[in-house]
């Protein structure tokens, strides 16, 4: 079994590099050549898996060669979505870049293990200077702050609400949640919160939805301050607000300093703890590296049109200050893989001693460092702590900004093209995030006055689900021809996504109408490779399938 694992030894034969350099070559031959080739891995884009029947494997009886079983794994690559392709811009899925990948990848070698000092060692540093950097960039006193490296941005949010809990009813810890508290958060927040106050037990009716602005999308001040206003009269306790920064879908950014004012004005009635406030910042927190960065000498050279939009998102984004943590992903706008994201927050001295449980009898403290005490995982791997903390010290804030800038640049691009298709409408053109929506309408439409009676006009009600249909029609469309391989002018169709409501219609605030909302094809080109010429062509296919679905329609009549 010696040649089955990893060799100890420096000089052996190591069945490891041996595997690894194979697989590596092997997983090359399913990309495409350099220029062509759909965005999917392999040839085949079928799902060949037997759902029936898959439960139905049993153990082998005798080993398998190692080169056996990588062949076997190679296989199931087949098909995926290939993160770094030109045309791969369906969501917020960038592929990682190279120094977080071979990061994560050495971290499985020695498997350390981050809940204490002596499985990890050293390899702490990751999570502790990377709670630095990022209390650093927020404008927080690094050395009072920290971060717990976590499963995802739900991992945030729920670490969040742990912490507001504990905070807010101080013998929850022992006695359970037996008060209805409050979690307050915007009506584009992420769904994300019902799973988080589901699984932590406070319940998913303790949710108060707060209203958006009409033409940003943020949180309704008035709105709020109302809700906490009757919160303090009625004495109900307010666990924690949270601030959207950058939605999914609409980039919203919510006001966090005119939050906190709001918090300090109606405070939790006596008896409770002070009401935590977040900021689910796992998309946008990233626009924070332009903290420094001298927006009228330029150094980088973006283009007077992309200057303005990194300028804002940047000011929208410095709230963080304000606020008593946030998360990030860096899977997200980090650019690493997955699962590397972190839960950041403010005072590290409140945020462990109230979570903390004291030392198991079989675990013996060798650092100062011992996350078990307070982190609800236990066994932690350092995979996401390694591949977020090589991205940053890979990328410094150049790196960051280049990027960031550069994926700008071509959505400016962008909708300067679709202003060209009077059947098109950008939908966000407000918006200075990184997601283009798009609505798509009949030929011969002026979808700009269409876009604009739908949202605000209950009398076109009607013709807004017509055409959240088609639009549905058209992803649908595209999804099908990307995994088909079918090409447009030569070339294959792009990996979109869209939008089942980014949006309610003006009318339709309180959200009491499902159906009253916006559709919209979602365009998130998150990756370097991408370049004007692709968005022409997927403006191309945007419309090709429009006109397929047209086809269709009238056959079936």
């Amino acid at each position: 079994m010696l040649s089955s694992f990893p060799s100890p030894f420096r000089g052996e034969k190591d069945s490891l590099a041996e595997g690894i350099d194979e697989a590596i070559r092997e997983l090359d031959k399913l990309k495409p050549e350099m220029e062509g080739g759909a965005a999917f891995l392999g040839t085949n884009p079928a799902l060949t898996i037997d759902f029936d029947n898959v439960k139905k494997s049993v153990l082998g009886p005798k080993m398998k060669s190692s080169k056996e079983v990588i062949k076997d794994v190679i296989k199931l690559f087949e098909g995926l979505p290939n993160w770094g392709h030109p045309l791969t811009m369906n969501n917020v899925n960038p592929q990682g870049n190279t120094a977080a990948i071979v990061a994560a990848i050495l971290s499985e070698v020695f498997a350390p293990n981050i809940l204490e000092g002596e499985y990890a060692w050293n390899i702490h540093q990751a999570e502790l200077e990377s709670g630095g950097i990022l209390a650093n960039l927020a404008g927080w006193e690094a050395e009072n702050a920290g971060c717990v490296y976590t499963y995802g941005g739900s991992g945030c949010w729920t670490y969040h609400l742990k912490y507001a809990l504990t905070r807010v009813l101080p013998d929850s810890r022992y006695k359970g949640i037996r008060t209805d508290a409050k979690v307050i958060c915007s009506q584009q927040a992420h769904y994300t919160m019902l799973n988080s106050t589901d699984w932590m037990g406070l319940g998913m009716d303790n949710i108060i939805r707060i209203k958006t602005d009409v033409d940003t999308n943020a949180m309704d001040m008035r709105h709020l301050e109302e809700v906490l206003k009757d919160c303090r009269t009625k004495k109900i306790p307010v666990a924690s607000v949270v601030c959207t920064m950058a939605t999914t879908d609409a980039s919203a950014f919510d006001p966090v300093e005119e939050v906190r004012d709001l918090i300090e004005k109606y405070p939790n009635p006596q008896g409770y703890g002070k009401t935590l406030l977040y900021c689910d910042s796992v998309i946008g927190w990233s626009w924070i590296v332009f903290k420094n960065y001298n927006f009228k000498t330029n150094l980088l050279g973006f283009s007077d049109e992309v200057l303005p939009y990194l300028e804002k998102n940047y000011n929208a984004i410095k709230g963080i200050f304000y606020a008593d943590a946030f998360g990030v992903d860096f899977h997200k706008t980090g650019f690493s893989p997955y699962i590397s994201s972190t839960f950041v927050y403010k005072n590290a001295k409140e945020f462990e001693s109230l979570l903390s449980r004291g030392v198991p009898a079989y675990l013996q403290p060798r650092s100062p460092y011992n996350p078990l005490n307070y982190t609800l995982e236990v066994s932690r791997a350092a995979t996401g702590s390694m591949a977020g903390w090589a991205t940053l010290k890979f990328f410094g804030h150049e790196g960051f900004q280049s990027v960031l800038g550069g994926i700008l640049e071509n959505k400016v691009y962008l909708q300067k093209q679709i202003a060209c298709y009077p059947e098109l409408v950008c939908v966000n053109p407000s918006d200075y995030g990184l997601v283009t929506l798009v609505r798509i309408y009949p030929e011969g439409s002026n979808a700009r006055l269409q876009f604009h009676n739908e949202l605000g006009d209950p009398a076109y009600r009607r013709k807004l689900i017509e055409h959240n249909k088609l639009t549905q029609a058209v992803g649908d469309t595209l999804f099908n021809w990307f995994r088909s391989g079918k090409t447009i002018n030569g070339k294959c169709t792009p990996y979109l996504s869209f939008s089942t409501g980014f949006r309610a219609a003006e009318y339709n605030r309180e959200l009491k109408d499902k159906e009253a909302v916006i559709y919209a094809i979602k365009i998130f080109p998150l990756n370097v490779s991408i370049t004007p010429e692709v968005m022409d062509h997927v403006l191309l296919c945007v419309i090709a399938a429009r006109d397929e679905v047209k086809k269709n329609a009238l056959q079936c009549v």
